[in-house]
C-alpha cells in the first residue's frame, strides 16, 4: 500500500521523471517545524544518534538501458488487486484509493501539499486537483 502518490501532470508543466532513470535515496534531517505538525511534536534528541535501515528490502522496478525502460511493453490495468499487469503500470482504483487516503489521515505527518506556510504564495501546481 502506497503512502504517497506521484501522478504524473507533464500536462500542466510539472516535470515527470519518466525519461530517465530513478534512484532510491533516503536521509535523516532535523525537521523540527515543518515535519513535525508545526513543532508541536518535539524531536527526543536524548534518543541520539538516530539510524534508520531497511529489512528484506526488494526495489522491484524497471530497468533503464540504451534511452528506453523495460517496463514499455507491460500492459495496463486500472485495478490495484486483479491480477493483470504489475504495479508499475497500474493506477489505484477506488478502493485503493480510500485505503490510500485512510493511511494518510492515520500516519502521514507531513504533506507538503497541504503546507500553506512553506508555500504561502500558493501550493505547487502538482498539488492542485
Amino acid at each position: 500500500m502506497p503512502i504517497r502518490e506521484f501522478a504524473n501532470k507533464e500536462s500542466i508543466g510539472v516535470p515527470f521523471p519518466n525519461k530517465q532513470a530513478m534512484r532510491i535515496y533516503s536521509s535523516l534531517w532535523n525537521a523540527d517545524d515543518w515535519a513535525t505538525m508545526g513543532g508541536r511534536i518535539k524531536t527526543d534528541w536524548t534518543q541520539a544518534p538516530f539510524t534508520a535501515s531497511y529489512r528484506n528490502f526488494n526495489a522491484n522496478a524497471c530497468a533503464w538501458s540504451a534511452g528506453k525502460s523495460s517496463c514499455a511493453s507491460m500492459t495496463t490495468t486500472s485495478s490495484t488487486t486483479s491480477g493483470g499487469g504489475t504495479w508499475q503500470t497500474q493506477a489505484l482504483d477506488t478502493s485503493g484509493r480510500q485505503r490510500l487516503e485512510w493511511v494518510q489521515k492515520n500516519f502521514m505527518i507531513y504533506n507538503y501539499c497541504t503546507d500553506l506556510k512553506r508555500f504561502p504564495q500558493g501550493l505547487p501546481p502538482e498539488c492542485k486537483n
